[in-house]
């Protein structure tokens, strides 16, 4: 499809997704088309859908499938967070720092060409708005009027038990999702409100390098993006209240990304509080940003022209007119049972708004349940307690991670033995030039059943699902040991930590046993 260039003019106030050029034309004409018209609502739908991004396109891709009554309600962007400003855009800057960092070592470490100057961060950003305009057709809303999935571009309120309104009309239901998502959090910092601050749904419009990043948080979000600015050439610094990087990984994990971070020249400044933030104007410029806080008993002073906000996720349930509906929820989403079911018996929540686990993967598995949990009387369905969920971590090296940590385990009164492999021990990862990391693999004691594992690597995302897949098919680390890996991969790690759990099977007692096996063998 081919869209002509757009005049500012042209810019629908609804999105705020500068700048609006060829590609975001392109973009919103697919996921939030100004010319839209709300179809005339039925008498009842079997489901009604409130929010499209991931939980909810799935849910209404698979309900609509089957045969069921779907109205899809939208009031931003289709596609969500993931594709407008999460995964999509985050993955493509993180891949392209990746690339312009590769290119940098290639000299001292392969012998490459030497490289030096600038590169283009503008031209980084139009390459992230073109893959995005690019893969958003999945996404878009004629996609989903083409599956028979009524579409209602607005906001969605609930006026009763089996009522939503929207636009002005009402979509009465037989069952109801809500999958409205989350926001970046803005933590309560004096003065914070007051300035034209980031969070990742503006900092993939910029459209040239920061000078200085600061980025408040040390989570997954602002830990990435530190990393990929300070390889683009910004100075970087992150400030932030824990003793540590990504406080839910293990320490080794974070030690890891810590140190891969000082050695793209991040600055990061522990147990911090922040007592302020300003901003500054400049003319002809973003102006200046200024922290205040207090580290270590001794008072701190930074400045940057951008600040990047990453403190957490917060629920999207404003305006949705829950208590008419009987529907409970707290400050951490609507709460919902073990088969995503809301405090109303008609109505379901999945996805960023109704758990801890805010993942993309974790709100289309969610859909997959829910349609059966909705629509059939669970037949089909699940619980989704009984996920097992990977996480990961898109740093270089990656930190992957699959069930119990081993904090969690022992808070779960679950006894593990834990088995580590180091990568320095992996030929691929020595050829590659990528062997900071390591494995570690829990297993409920006495046994070979995985309960956990945390994986630091270059590609950890892309090889963590084997331990998804060996955990939720219940294949104990034996028989991940039993299966032929590639030679030279890193995947091999997995191999050699079976072998080293086999070696601890090898007791004294069976060591005799094959002395006297062998005494007799002749």
């Amino acid at each position: 499809m081919h869209v002509a260039s757009p005049t500012p003019g042209d810019w629908p106030s609804s999105v705020a997704l500068p700048p609006y050029d060829e590609h975001n034309a392109r973009l919103v004409a697919n996921v939030a088309p100004r010319d839209w018209r709300d179809p005339v609502a039925r008498d009842r739908y079997h489901l009604v859908i409130v929010g499209a991004g991931t939980a909810g396109l799935v849910t209404a891709a698979v309900a609509a499938a089957l045969g069921a009554r779907v109205a899809l309600v939208e009031r931003h962007l289709f596609g969500g967070d993931c594709l407008n400003v999460g995964c999509v855009p985050s993955k493509a800057i993180i891949g392209a720092a990746r690339a312009w960092h590769h290119v940098r070592q290639a000299a001292a470490e392969f012998g490459g060409p030497v490289v030096s100057g600038d590169g283009d961060v503008g031209a980084v950003m139009a390459r992230l708005r073109r893959l995005r305009a690019e893969i958003s057709p999945v996404d878009s809303v004629e996609r989903y009027r083409s599956l028979g999935v009524d579409v209602f571009l607005g906001s969605a309120t609930f006026t009763g038990p089996e009522m939503v309104d929207v636009n002005g009309q009402s979509l009465r239901f037989r069952r109801a999702v809500i999958a409205t998502g989350a926001r970046a959090a803005v933590p309560a910092i004096p003065g914070l409100a007051d300035t034209p601050f980031d969070t990742n749904e503006t900092l993939f419009t910029l459209t040239a390098r920061p000078e200085h990043l600061l980025v408040i948080g040390g989570g997954p979000i602002g830990v990435e993006m530190a990393q990929a600015f300070a390889r683009f050439g910004s100075r970087v610094t992150i400030v932030h209240s824990g003793a540590r990087v990504l406080p839910r990984d293990d320490d080794d994990a974070a030690a890891v990304v810590a140190a891969s971070l000082a050695a793209d020249g991040v600055r990061v400044v522990h147990g911090a509080r922040l007592t302020t933030v300003s901003h500054r104007p400049e003319h002809g410029a973003a102006g200046r940003f200024t922290i205040a806080a207090e580290g270590n008993g001794e008072p701190l002073h930074l400045e940057g022209d951008r600040l990047l906000v990453a403190a957490g996720r917060t629920p999207n349930v404003d305006g949705l007119g829950l208590e008419t509906a009987g529907i409970a929820a707290t400050p951490r989403g609507v709460t919902v049972d073990a088969r995503l079911r809301t405090s109303n018996r008609r109505v379901f929540a999945i996805g960023d708004v109704a758990g801890p686990q805010q993942f993309t993967h974790v709100a289309d598995a969610h859909a997959r349940l829910v349609v059966a949990n909705a629509l059939f009387f669970g037949i089909g369905g699940g619980r989704a307690d009984r996920l097992v969920v990977p996480r990961v971590t898109y740093t270089d090296p990656e930190v992957a991670h699959v069930g119990h940590t081993a904090d969690e385990a022992l808070q779960a009164g679950v006894a593990i033995e834990t088995i580590r492999v180091d990568l320095a021990h992996n030929d691929r990862a020595l050829l590659d030039g990528a062997n900071d990391g390591f494995l570690k693999v829990h297993l409920a004691a006495g046994t070979d059943r995985i309960v956990g594992a945390t994986l630091v690597a270059s590609h950890a995302g892309e090889m963590i699902g084997e331990m998804a897949v060996a955990m939720t098919n219940r294949i104990g680390l034996g028989g991940v040991g039993r299966t032929i890996h590639a030679y030279p991969t890193q995947a091999e790690v997995f191999r050699r930590a079976a072998d080293a759990w086999r070696r601890t099977r090898f007791t004294p007692r069976a060591r005799r046993l094959m002395d006297y096996w062998f005494r007799a063998f002749r």
